[in-house]
């Protein structure tokens, strides 16, 4: 996977707004109070409505009851690949110094891994908050070495049961994507090495897990390659 950053950008509802002019689609919101813009920018490798489900509509929500902004839509960055690079989830905040933290927590307690920051937008500047405390590891199946029969008798389902069942309490399957070549399981937990090591007796075990590749995602300490 050609780790170079060639990416194409999948706009979603809310992203065009922040493109021609960052928020335009809730300026007049904002411009009834002061308001400050952010991007949360998330490592975690979801499909855009489970972006919207567990950040961006409950963030959203929350920020609108405590009175320190609202959300205004998000995207998804891919690879040249289309294997998804990351997310993001556009803020606005009225008050940083309650916003910042507010945010923080609240996308950490809905599972933000490690490697996400949050950037500040102010003035002509922009300041970059790390955070996260998921961890998270990417299985990649080999979809065009092994033998056929295995395709035809191996079941990816099966796959993800039995790893899920081999982390337990460790660690959840969440998203997957499927590429030309291959096809990434991504789980995520407390611990990425606990889950690497949970995983193998698994992974050694079935046919279609043959040449599989096990990367840690979350945090960003191996490259895909």
């Amino acid at each position: 996977m050609n780790p170079t950053r060639n990416y194409t950008f999948i706009i979603t509802m809310g992203i065009l707004s922040s493109i021609s002019g960052l928020f335009g689609g809730n300026k007049a919101e904002a411009a009834e109070k002061e308001a400050h813009f952010a991007t949360a920018q998330l490592n975690h490798l979801i499909m855009p409505i489970d972006r919207g489900d567990r950040y961006e509509d409950p963030l959203d929500d929350a920020l609108r009851e405590a009175g320190l902004g609202f959300t205004d839509g998000g995207g998804t960055m891919q690879q040249k690949s289309g294997e998804i690079e990351y997310i993001d989830v556009e803020i606005a905040l009225h008050d940083l110094e309650k916003g910042i933290p507010f945010v923080i927590e609240h996308l950490e307690k809905w599972g933000a891994p490690k490697g996400s920051v949050l950037k500040i937008y102010e003035n002509d500047s922009r300041r970059e908050i790390p955070f996260g405390k998921t961890e998270g590891v990417a299985v990649y199946l080999d979809g065009v070495n092994l033998p056929d029969e295995v395709y035809a008798e191996s079941d990816v389902n099966v796959v993800i049961e039995e790893i899920d069942k081999a982390l337990g309490g460790a660690g959840e399957f969440q998203s997957h994507w499927q590429g030309n070549e291959e096809t990434a399981l991504y789980f995520y937990g407390v611990e990425a090495s606990k889950m690497k090591e949970l995983m193998k007796p698994f992974l050694a075990s079935y046919p279609l897990c043959k040449g599989a590749r096990v990367v840690i995602i979350a945090p960003k300490t191996e490259t895909k390659d």
